[in-house]
């Protein structure tokens, strides 16, 4: 898309009054419902939260037990101290410690790159955390607490709402790998919307495969939301063409459209794309408003190389990362924040139609480290 073409989109949708239009899953709908989210979220990330606690346990523990071995026998006794109160317990008092010093950081960079941040994202964080600390003895709690807040700091820029656009219909293109969760993410989306008062059809893209198309018609039939449909093997052009028209016709307010994600051809693919974009614009020049790239947060690492392929097949304006619940790889979420700067509009993690839920970078990186949300976090 041309430059010019991505400023008045971002100029229309900056202009459009999002606080009556936003629907709760992508704005900062706080309170109660966020709090039941948070829980469901920590609980459902315990892959990854269990996988970075124990590493921190060994490895502070280790470098306790490797300073008291050297330290002088004849050292004086010190002096008897108060036992820590609740709140000494919970950052850490009492426990053991051990000094932030080179081969901790180059450890905790390890632990961090395993946890599929990759070694660069895992690098600044570790690097960030050193700052101010480095040579102090710091507990499991501290580090975890420190983690959360660098965690927080790389993603909080790119935690945006989907924009919402006056246009009628807003044209919401889905793109993503087979088996990513896309027909389940738009069904989700589709229900939500249609919840929040929003008139929603829905567009079966992947004409090549018909569980993609079965399983939007029963998203469908749940919503109350229409679902346009061709013959296995039509062309998928065709079809959003007649959506598009059917959309303006009847004065829609969004518009999904599911694609394929067939990346073993990506020529095709590429083709395939690039079809349904001219065939959309010759109707609405600035459709598609949205293109939403549906991640699967079990794939690790390979989803930055998704985001690679994606960014040139179709012009992705925002991501939604699934499968958290499902995986020790929670960590890929902030590499692609860090590599990429795309906005991550929302995360998944189950089945149900509330389990997709906006992205909160504090919440989530309290998830990922397996801490708790502060008052000021909670009350917000």
């Amino acid at each position: 898309m041309p430059c010019g073409q991505m400023h008045n989109r971002v100029a229309k949708a900056a202009s459009f009054p999002l606080a009556h239009n936003a629907l709760a899953l992508f704005g900062n709908n706080r309170g109660a419902d966020r709090m039941s989210f948070f829980k469901k979220l920590k609980d459902r990330m315990f892959k990854s939260s269990s996988k970075l606690e124990e590493g921190l346990d060994a490895l502070v523990e280790d470098g306790a037990d490797a300073a008291e071995d050297s330290e002088p026998q004849a050292a004086p006794a010190p002096k008897p101290q108060a036992e820590p109160g609740l709140l000494g317990r919970v950052m850490g008092g009492g426990a053991p410690r051990r000094v932030l010093d080179d081969d901790m950081l180059e450890s905790l960079e390890d632990l961090l790159i395993a946890a599929d941040m990759g070694v660069e994202t895992a690098g600044r964080v570790a690097a960030n955390l050193a700052e101010g600390r480095f040579g102090r003895k710091m507990s499991v709690p501290e580090i975890k607490s420190a983690l959360a807040e660098e965690i927080a700091r790389i993603m909080e820029p790119v935690a945006k709402p989907l924009p919402l656009y006056p246009a009628r219909p807003q044209v919401v293109l889905v793109v993503g790998v087979n088996g990513a969760g896309k027909t389940t993410t738009i069904g989700k989306l589709a229900s939500q919307f249609r919840a929040a008062g929003k008139s929603v059809m829905i567009a079966a893209g992947d004409t090549f495969r018909a569980a993609a198309v079965e399983q939007l018609q029963v998203w469908g039939d749940r919503a109350g939301v229409p679902v346009m449909t061709a013959p296995e093997g039509s062309d998928p052009a065709s079809l959003a063409h007649d959506a598009l028209s059917r959309a303006k016709a009847e004065g829609v307010d969004l518009l999904m459209i599911d694609t394929a994600g067939r990346l073993q051809n990506r020529t095709d693919l590429m083709e395939e794309l690039a079809k349904i974009l001219r065939v959309l614009r010759k109707l609405e020049p600035d459709a598609p408003h949205n293109t939403l790239l549906v991640l699967d947060a079990t794939t690790g690492q390979n989803a930055l190389n998704q985001v690679e392929i994606f960014r040139k097949l179709a012009d992705v304006s925002g991501l939604v990362m699934t499968k958290l619940d499902g995986t020790a790889r929670g960590g890929v979420l902030v590499a692609l924040a860090d590599r990429f700067g795309l906005p991550i509009h929302a995360i998944g993690v189950g089945e149900q139609i509330d389990d997709l839920q906006a992205f909160d970078p504090e919440e989530f990186a309290q998830a990922l480290v397996g801490g708790e949300l502060s008052a000021k976090q909670d009350d917000s």
